[in-house]
């Protein structure tokens, strides 16, 4: 992790040099908090909420540009540090892919991850708040105060992924394979639930739908809208016209080498190939039945992982918008992918075990 430190700090400073030289969005969350309002007139939802966090640094504290920089870096390196304890928690078994690399290692190293997490703005904070959830999830008694401020985060920076974390959160408890007493199921449905019912008109605003009186259709439209726009721009393509598997293709595993958008294009695809090549290794006939007896945290990561994907097919249709979007989300599918592979490894393991006590005792009872 120290390491890790040092590896994520290096891309605070890839990305502050592509800010100097290009048009970046951590120059506006660094402007917008120096106007007249004050403090509280920040309180938000989405971008608004960025400028709330960053409002006392810089201009209470007196925060440049570069430290205000550094510090959304180290909300972004926290979140790896919470997205490792939620791993290694749940999956105590190392796994090797590509034959010498630790599976884990190589998961929190991915460049795309960190470049997009070590600047002023969404991405660091949002992510620090999804694996903060996903950590404090499976102990909500101890950990509640983490619990609490993941969920801030996810809900203030982007309220539709609060509403797909509470989903996920909610059928992975009906359908998870551990017996989970009836208040803390109680508990949990309540307090989704009664979130999601006062949070309804901040998700429904992200795509202008509060008062709609037919909301697939409004939705249908405004996705129409986002996707139409969105594909103006230089790294546009044209997902309106693709059926729903291609949609999703391009989500997780574009930009390829065919179309990446210059050279942070031609990195991102290296890194869509590992995602590919990762993908593989769940389409197998045995992983619905994984699925099926799987525990909590990975029913709720599957779910949360295609509910924001599917969501996020309907309206992105821009490659560089995309590379930074799925970065949200990604971690939850690799999550799926790491405990289906902990999972065959132990298995072959008990079936080995239970193999040698067999030849063990076989032996016995010959030389007896």
């Amino acid at each position: 992790m120290n390491v890790l430190f040092f590896y994520h700090l290096f891309f605070f400073g890839v990305y502050y040099a592509y800010a100097a030289f290009n048009a970046s969005d951590s120059k506006r969350y660094f402007e917008s908090p120096k106007g007249d309002k004050g403090w509280m007139e920040y309180f938000g939802t989405s971008t608004t909420f960025i400028d709330f966090m960053s409002y006392p640094f810089i201009n209470s504290l007196n925060f440049s540009y570069e430290m205000a920089m550094f510090l959304f870096s180290w909300l972004g390196y926290l979140g790896f540090v919470y997205a490792y304890l939620f791993f290694r928690e749940n999956i105590p078994i190392k796994i090797k892919v590509f034959k010498n690399w630790d599976f884990l290692v190589l998961l929190l190293f991915l460049p795309n991850m960190h470049f997009w997490t070590a600047s002023l703005g969404k991405g660091a904070p949002i992510f620090l708040g999804l694996m903060m959830f996903a950590y404090a999830v499976g102990k909500t008694k101890s950990r509640l105060i983490t619990l609490l401020i993941g969920s801030i985060l996810i809900y203030f920076i982007r309220p539709h992924v609060f509403l797909f974390i509470a989903v996920g959160t909610v059928l992975g408890y009906m359908t998870g394979s551990e017996k989970i007493s009836f208040g803390r199921k109680v508990l949990i449905y309540g307090v989704m639930v009664g979130g999601l019912y006062l949070a309804q008109d901040q998700i429904l605003a992200v795509a202008n739908l509060q008062g709609s009186d037919n909301l697939i259709e409004d939705f249908e439209n405004f996705s129409e809208d986002r996707s139409e726009d969105l594909s103006y721009s230089g790294s546009g393509v044209d997902m309106a016209s693709y059926p729903l598997p291609l949609k999703l293709f391009t989500f997780w595993f574009r930009p390829l080498f065919f179309d990446a958008p210059g050279m942070l294009g031609l990195i991102v695809s290296t890194e869509n190939l590992i995602y590919l090549m990762l993908f593989f290794k769940i389409i197998h006939k045995d992983f619905y039945k994984f699925i099926k007896k799987s525990p909590v945290v990975v029913k709720m990561s599957l779910t949360v992982f295609l509910l924001s994907s599917l969501a996020m097919t309907f309206i992105m249709s821009n490659l560089g918008i995309i590379m930074r979007q799925k970065s949200m989300v990604m971690y939850f599918l690799f999550f799926v992918i790491y405990y289906y592979l902990a999972q065959q490894k132990y298995d072959k393991i008990i079936l080995l075990r239970r193999r040698k006590k067999t030849v063990q005792s076989t032996r016995l009872e010959v030389g007896s």
